[in-house]
């Protein structure tokens, strides 16, 4: 049985590596000193149970248990970096699940056929470089070493530089490709960052599909100005006509023709940034969210192009830059199978759900058929100090996640699954 005790201990150890006071949240941004140490720690864990364990040539940690016979791998995992000020338990839940899971094949002594893969990703929070998923995109061979050097965060550091400084090596970014062969299936354990398990009072979530995103820049540039002299049917006055962008960006989110679509403005950067001068540049941040992959993309043309619009009657120049974009994901169902059996024979509650954030499984479904476990969030609050899961809800996860790594190991064969 999973140790709820234990899962406390692990998640403490992790969230006590930030860069923020403990009351404000968790703050561990990709590449920087403390995901690394994280990631030390994550090692550290395995290797003291005899596990091999390595770095690719992103910065992704993957320790290995050798199986009894020369298979395909199952792995399990998730990452360790935070956005800033967020919580405790995004990714990290996943990271320790997978150690938790190894701790109980060791102890337990579980033989199994198949190697199995513990994997602690990098950078797959989109807080720096607007660019969610690095490393998982690395091993699901999204990346070049090109695009890599083209994706520059607010210092003008380059995603391909700051792999560099942290001791990767991004120029060989071909080789952290996980081969199709290779890989049997790819299982993550996240909390599941929305209310709904909570409020049904279901146990675990089954992710049947993760949504897609696209993400993009807007740099609006109108007339830095006095304040006091220029008159206002003078004006070109760049936050005004960003205002109005981010509403009509919330319209047609809001418009029934597109049920199901998320459109945040997260982020907004306003120049020169003082009371006494008309706003003459601003940037914002735009993330657009969808099931449906032909929407997703129509839905970010149309705000680019009502956005012009605007702009265009305000005397303001609009220039849209694309960040990133990836299509939804259909997860196998044959796979999902395999959870739904590990969560009955558990005595789980279950539902069928997909997921409306992006997910390193999102990534690697590139290359491994690949599966997701929710767990309930508190209040269905995430990426802030508030998020919270308990260690006994981890727990019920950790209890599904090895039921399913050993269901997967013996397929083909008879025999009771579960530990």
């Amino acid at each position: 049985m999973a140790d709820p005790a234990r899962i406390t201990e692990l998640i403490a150890s992790i969230a006590a590596i930030n860069d923020t006071p403990a009351d404000q949240g968790i703050t561990r941004i990709g590449f920087t000193p403390s995901e690394k140490r994280a990631h030390k720690q994550f090692s550290d864990w395995l290797c003291d149970i005899g596990l091999t364990v390595r770095s690719d040539e992103v910065g992704n940690t993957i320790a290995e248990k050798v199986g009894l016979q020369s298979l395909p791998a199952i792995g399990t995992g998730s990452h360790l970096d935070s956005v800033p000020g967020g919580g405790r338990f995004d990714g990290i839940a996943g990271v320790v699940a997978a150690v938790h899971v190894a701790e109980l094949l060791v102890r337990h002594e579980i033989p199994h056929r198949h190697p199995l893969r513990f994997v602690a990703f990098v950078c797959e929070e989109g807080a720096r470089f607007g660019q969610a998923c690095v490393g998982s995109k690395a091993a699901g061979g999204h990346w070049s070493y090109e695009a890599l050097q083209g994706i520059r965060d607010s210092n003008g550091i380059s995603i391909a530089d700051a792999i560099q400084r942290s001791g990767g090596c991004p120029s060989d970014v071909v080789r952290a490709i996980w081969q199709k062969s290779d890989w049997a299936a790819f299982l993550e354990l996240h909390v599941e960052q929305g209310g709904q398990l909570e409020e049904s009072g279901v146990d675990i979530g089954l992710v049947d599909l993760i949504s897609g995103s696209t993400r993009f820049e807007l740099v609006l540039e109108g007339v830095a100005s006095h304040t006091g002299s220029t008159p206002m049917h003078l004006r070109a006055d760049a936050l005004t006509a960003a205002a109005q962008v981010i509403l009509l960006a919330e319209g047609i989110a809001n418009d029934g023709r597109h049920r199901g679509t998320r459109v945040t403005v997260g982020k907004v950067d306003v120049h020169p940034g003082s009371i006494t001068t008309i706003p003459g540049r601003v940037s914002l941040w735009v993330d657009v969210r969808d099931i449906d992959s032909g929407r997703q993309r129509l839905i970010a043309d149309e705000i680019v192009r009502q956005a012009r619009a605007v702009c265009d009657a305000r005397r303001v120049a609009l220039t849209p830059r694309l960040l990133s974009d990836a299509s939804p994901v259909v997860l196998p169902a044959w796979l999902r199978d395999v959870t739904t059996t590990a969560a009955d024979q558990r005595g789980r509650s279950y539902r069928v759900m997909y997921s409306g954030a992006s997910h390193d499984s999102q990534m690697v479904a590139a290359v491994a058929p690949a599966a997701m476990i929710f767990v309930p969030s508190r209040g269905g609050l995430s990426h802030v100090p508030e998020e919270w899961t308990s260690a006994n809800e981890i727990a019920r996860g950790v209890e599904v996640l090895l039921d399913s790594i050993m269901a997967l190991d013996k397929l083909g064969e008879s025999g009771d699954c579960s530990v």
